[in-house]
């Protein structure tokens, strides 16, 4: 999502908050959360229910939450297993 330059006066109601959510939402994405994302781009679609790149971008942050819940899944048990290796050798 970018800025867009053109007046805001000119902008229906709808309009400015599709692009408030939407640009919330890239601000989101700059910092990887893509739960807030997600639901900034659900609420932009209330406003414009079929907007083809809110649909895409819902889609790619649900790709993100899922790559990231498999990161964590995977560093978490190494973690688990780092820490008790650490306390047998050490106590």
């Amino acid at each position: 999502m970018e800025h867009h330059p053109e007046n805001t006066t000119t902008l229906t109601h709808a309009e400015l908050k599709f692009r408030e959510h939407t640009e919330r939402a890239a601000n989101f994405i700059k910092i990887d959360l893509f739960r807030s994302a997600r639901e900034e781009f659900k609420a932009a679609l209330l406003y414009k229910p079929d907007d083809e790149e809110c649909l895409r971008q819902i889609n790619e942050m649900n790709a993100n939450i899922s790559r990231d819940r498999k990161s964590v899944l995977i560093l978490v048990p190494l973690v688990l297993l780092l820490i008790i290796a650490v306390c047998l050798f050490n106590c």
